[in-house]
């Protein structure tokens, strides 16, 4: 079908929702959504920190037998030809090309209470562009009904999952998410069960996280898990299943999930990382070594722009790919889609209150798309992400650089024209101090992750006026638990004023290194000096 017939199909469709949905359906939680994903410390006074980081989350939901499904038309995603089997769907999962998704307008349970299959059909085709074949959401069970969900739900469902495989992508569905009901193992089992028997032999559908971000130390949850992985198994055998641990739980949290599920085991662990992507490749193989033979993808990964430039913003994530690919992590989910505009998160959840929840996406919330959407549909393609998305030259406006100041209140880097190695632009430190902590510079980390024993090679071009003090180019290096190891300087600039010189670090990472930033450092420098062209290896 045309994407103007799908569409046209959809309009029609949203008619009935209108009549099967009852008037002025609430959002409804169980408990206010917690506070979600923790911001990446700032580095210590004497260690450089490139990003900060908060947090987020989706829905989905089920569709009882009575109500009229979509056709269970076979995604492009998973072998149409026959029915998935186990094997079959956890070989998609951990390929997926998943990007985590509500509407820019509607977050959380209110894209479930204020369903619009005209605006879910255009934020998958630009999700397809991306390069996504799969898409999470989140299913809320006092949103749809419990314990039995109500039919115009599970049509809210059904449709959903059909306008993804319209436009090639298969859905994974998280369970009970804002949901504290650990006592009524009964009633939870009876509704996931309605929710998903309808999609057991569904190719369409790859997967079911069993809740969002659960937390192995509430002896209550576990005791409810324990019960609820048997009654899912059951109800769709052939369907992988996962929970999720939150940024702040990490690789303990995963560790924790393996053994308190250890007689009723999921099939995979769903690592959600927000954590300093400088040290994504620890923190990805810490996670591994706490999954065991557990198979992990990264659930949701990302950066609020709230908190960071757009320009950090895509430096991180193309850090977290790099870092997934040298460990053999083949599915990282990107969260979001796209930012949410002001109203768009329920309000009874505390969600709502954390601007950096609104700024998660890839995509703007007028649709326009940030610099992060070329690094995810870079990586999609398979193509090898370089360290184009730095801003090497400086050339990009401050607000979309991946840059960020150290000691500045000993001397702030500025960026300028009109003087320039290459291009247009260059940075400038005029009339700095320095510190028992160091010399004030730029800093950066770069995309491919670091490993001890490997060679790198740093270099930038400086130009001197009336300089005076230290001038010179460093790689800093630090443990996986952001513990500085030393620092690698290039010779220094002379004093006085020179004409454009390139400055040159050539070394070895050291033992235990996991992480490198690259400082553009001037101290005790009553002069001026430019940088530009930075290049690191």
């Amino acid at each position: 079908m045309s994407l103007a017939g799908r569409r046209a199909a959809i309009l029609a469709s949203s008619l009935l929702f209108s009549v099967l949905a009852p008037a002025g359906a609430a959002s409804a939680a169980a408990k206010p959504a917690p506070a979600k994903k923790p911001a990446i410390a700032a580095a210590p006074a004497k260690k450089p920190a490139v990003v900060a980081t908060p947090a987020k989350k989706p829905a989905v939901v089920a569709t009882p037998a009575k109500v009229v499904a979509a056709p269970a038309k076979p995604t492009t995603a998973v072998t149409k030809s026959a029915v998935p089997t186990l094997a079959s769907r956890l070989t998609a999962v951990r390929a997926a090309k998943t990007i985590n998704y509500y509407p820019s307008n509607a977050g959380w349970s209110a894209m479930w209470t204020n369903f619009d299959p005209v605006k879910i059909e255009a934020d998958l085709t630009r999700a397809k562009e991306l390069g996504a074949d799969n898409v999470r959401v989140i299913v809320f069970p006092t949103a749809f009904g419990y314990p039995a969900p109500k039919a115009d739900y599970a049509a809210k469902l059904s449709k959903f999952i059909s306008i993804a495989d319209g436009e090639g992508l298969t859905v994974k569905l998280t369970l009970f998410d804002w949901w504290a009901g650990y006592t009524d193992t009964a009633g939870s089992s009876a509704w996931a069960k309605a929710v998903l028997t309808p999609y057991a032999n569904d190719p369409r559908v790859l997967s079911v996280e069993v809740q969002n971000e659960f937390d192995p130390t509430n002896a209550g949850g576990v005791t409810w898990i324990r019960k609820i992985v048997p009654a899912i198994r059951a109800a769709v055998p052939t369907m992988p299943l996962t929970a999720s641990v939150s940024g702040t739980t990490g690789a303990a949290g995963l560790a924790q999930i393996r053994t308190v599920l250890a007689a009723t085991p999921l099939d995979y662990l769903d690592f959600h990382f927000y954590g300093d992507s400088e040290r994504a490749l620890a923190e990805i193989r810490k996670a591994q070594a706490a999954a065991g033979s557990f198979p992990i993808v990264i659930g949701e990964t990302g950066l609020s722009t709230a908190t960071g430039s757009e320009g950090a913003q895509a430096a991180y994530l193309a850090r977290v790919f790099a870092a997934a690919k040298v460990a053999g992590v083949g599915s990282v989910a990107p969260w979001t889609l796209s930012d949410f505009s002001t109203g768009a998160i329920p309000s009874n959840s505390a969600v709502s209150k954390i601007p950096a929840q609104y700024k998660f996406g890839l995509y703007r919330a007028d649709g326009s798309a940030k610099a992060a959407a070329a690094v995810v549909r870079t990586y999609w393609a398979g193509q090898p992400l370089t360290n184009s998305v730095l801003d090497l030259g400086f050339e990009a406006t401050a607000g979309n650089s991946p840059w960020g100041p150290y000691l500045a209140e000993h001397g702030t880097a500025e960026r300028v024209t009109g003087v320039a190695h290459g291009g247009a632009g260059s940075v400038r430190f005029t009339g700095t101090s320095r510190t028992g902590a160091g010399l004030p510079s730029l800093r950066l980390a770069p995309v491919t992750p670091v490993q001890a024993g490997l060679k790198w090679h740093a270099e930038a071009w400086a130009r001197g006026q009336n300089l005076t003090g230290s001038t010179e180019i460093a790689l800093s290096w630090f443990d996986a638990n952001d513990k500085w190891l030393g620092q690698t300087q290039s010779k220094p600039l002379p004093t006085g004023t020179t004409g454009w010189t390139r400055l040159t670090v050539d070394t070895t990472a050291p033992a235990g290194a996991a992480a490198v930033q690259l400082h553009l450092k001037s101290g005790d420098n009553k002069g001026t000096v430019w940088f530009d062209d930075v290049a690191m290896s």
